[in-house]
């Protein structure tokens, strides 16, 4: 039986009084793509600092690829980008890929970066600048970079898109395919629900610190009696 890439078994998650995660249960398989979905403050982002061991569980367990969250090697086939982004602004974009490559003793292939920053239309001319004079775009595209180049089994993507102009969104989209196709599990989350339905194989709503669906973009829409993932979510939530 293949071991899931990622389990989530009753998840507990408070900040003082207030439960954020209110016993989560979720699974992903191996090699999937996977969107979760909700509005802000719904639980998208506590889950996964959860699960990155960023904050302690109030109950519940988290596996990657079978063991438990909380040990460090855990973490090691597993490629994350935060929502908000913000690489040391004294960096060059070069010396942030190769520090960040570095750490998971990787070595900088120019080509290889290049590459890269040509798939996600990023000039390369941009690496010898530093950081503090980039736009939104071209941080968000130097982290996805960094993230991507490193070749892992599984990518936790918290907000892909964000900041990313129509041409980058859709090259994006095709290097999440290429790696998706490759058998990288993709898990993503993503308020924009076109995005969501047009890469996942499956997706959860998390409302009010609870899963209220999973499954496929297609299920979603039928269990609602939705011809738009938009109507399905409103009416899930509702």
């Amino acid at each position: 039986m293949t071991v899931p890439a990622l389990r989530f078994q009753q998840v507990v998650k408070r900040y003082g009084a207030a439960s954020v995660l209110r016993g989560v249960d979720l699974e992903l398989q191996a090699g999937e793509c996977f969107g979760l979905v909700g509005v802000n403050g719904a639980g998208k982002t506590s889950l996964i600092k959860c699960m990155l061991d960023f904050c302690a569980l109030d109950g519940g367990s988290i596996d990657i690829f079978g063991q438990p969250h909380h040990q460090p090697a855990t973490r090691a086939p597993l490629g994350f980008l935060p929502e908000r982004f913000t690489p040391p602004y004294y960096l060059t974009g070069a010396d942030f890929i190769r520090y960040l490559l570095s750490l998971q003793h990787l070595d900088y292939v120019p080509a290889a970066v290049d590459a890269m920053l040509a798939a996600l239309d990023l000039d390369p001319a941009a690496l010898r600048r530093t950081v503090r004079g980039y736009s939104k775009g071209m941080i968000q595209k130097l982290g996805l970079a960094a993230c991507l180049l490193a070749h892992k089994r599984l990518y936790v993507l918290d907000e892909p898109m964000s900041g990313l102009d129509p041409k980058a969104r859709a090259l994006l989209k095709e290097q999440l395919r290429n790696r998706h196709r490759a058998g990288s599990t993709v898990f993503l989350t993503s308020h924009a629900l076109a995005d969501v339905d047009e890469l996942c194989d499956r997706m959860a709503i998390l409302h009010d610190g609870q899963i209220r669906f999973a499954g496929t973009p297609a299920a979603c829409r039928a269990q609602f009696g939705a011809t738009t993932l938009e109507q399905a979510f409103l009416a899930c939530i509702a």
